[in-house]
Order: structure tokens, then sequence, then C-alpha cells
């Protein structure tokens, strides 16, 4: 399985299903690509409704005809634009095309239901995108139930968890290898993943991609 970053919390995991999560793309400074880039994609993830993570999904889902995996109130958003949709809740799992989903909690705010995480289990590899979240006593569950090999987690501070605690969220979800995302978009947010890579750097293999930059699972 490939996973690509796309710019700040927007993933594509390409193996036998092409996957994408979160693609904020227009309006994204430091997006890899733009929406109409991607041609090929068999679902679409919101993690919440915010605009910096639904972002281009329903384009995506328009052009592509991928199925639009969110929230069960985000999901029917979708729906009333004539996309094929899997409604989900934090604490379900679904299983669609040979990918299975499981839907986390995530500590933020969002419009239209909760804010959430996801685990895509694709090809024998298992993949957490966090989603924006706080530390939260969940992830210390998760190593019970999923062998996480790859972690996109944000680390942005200010409005998801800064550097200590995405590095202490790391050790307690047991990532083999973490991602860091959610920052260097705005001022707003931390401007590198240096204090991330520091604290985190003994609890898993970490990371770093550019936008546009892959690794292989």
């Amino acid at each position: 399985m490939e996973a690509r970053y796309l710019g700040h919390s927007a993933v594509i995991l390409k193996g036998s299903r092409t996957i994408v999560i979160d693609p904020f793309l227009t309006g994204n400074p430091v997006a890899a690509c733009e929406a109409k880039d991607i041609t090929k994609a068999d679902f679409v993830i919101a993690t919440h409704d915010h605009m910096d993570h639904i972002g281009d999904s329903f384009d995506i889902c328009k052009r592509t005809g991928a199925t639009f995996v969110a929230a069960f109130e985000v999901a029917g958003s979708a729906e009333a634009e004539g996309i094929t949709i899997e409604p989900m809740g934090i604490g379900g799992s679904i299983e669609s095309k040979g990918v299975r989903f499981s839907m986390t909690n995530a500590a933020h705010s969002s419009s239209l239901a909760s804010p959430a995480g996801m685990i895509v289990e694709m090809d024998g590899k298992t993949v957490y995108h966090m989603g924006d979240t706080g530390l939260i006593p969940d992830f210390a569950l998760l190593p019970e139930f999923f062998s996480i090999d790859l972690a996109f987690v944000p680390i942005g501070d200010r409005f998801t968890m800064g550097a200590p605690s995405a590095a202490k969220a790391v050790e307690m979800c047991g990532a083999k290898i973490a991602v860091p995302v959610h920052y260097a978009t705005w001022p707003l947010l931390d401007s590198t993943a240096a204090g991330f890579v520091e604290s985190a750097g003994g609890r898993a293999d970490v990371r770093v991609l550019a936008p546009g930059e892959s690794l292989n699972l």
C-alpha cells in the first residue's frame, strides 16, 4: 500500500482500492495537487465537516463515483447531492469492497455530528487517521483491537494536539510509523514538525513527509 501526504490533513491511500481522506485541496496553500488531479477513487473519507477536512470531498465523489464515508449526518448531506454513502457512527465498523473502516472518537468541534478518526484496514495493513483531536484516553484502548502500522497525527497545536501530547497519542495507540499532519498550513499552526520528531522519535518510526511525498507499507 502507498500512503501519500497531500498537505494539511489530506491523504490518499493506494492499494487494491484507492481511498482519499480529508481532501482539503482547493484553497489549501500547501496542497500537493488540485482536486481535479484525483481522477480515480473508490472511497472518500471526511473525519468531520470543517472545510479544511471535508474540502473537495463531494466534488471528488461526483467525478470518480467514489463512495463517501463519514458520520451519519455528514454523509446525509452528501446523499442529498446524489453521492453514494456509507454512513457511520463512532465505535462502529463496516466492510465494503474488501476494506474495513472503523470510526474512532476524537475531541474537537464540528457543525454536523461528532468529529471522528478513522482506521482503515486494507491489504493486510492498518492505517489510522486521527482527524482533528486533542489527547484522549481512547487511544490507549486501540491496541487491544488493532495493530496500527501507520498513524497520521495532528500536531499543529491551538486547534489540535501539540507536539508533546501528539507524541503521547502515538505511544498510546501503538502505531509503528507516525506521520505528522495539520501543521505549517497557516501562521496559527506550528510551522515545523521538529518538536514532534524530538518527542515521538523514541516511541515510533516518525516520518516527516512534505506535501506530495509518500511511503510504502
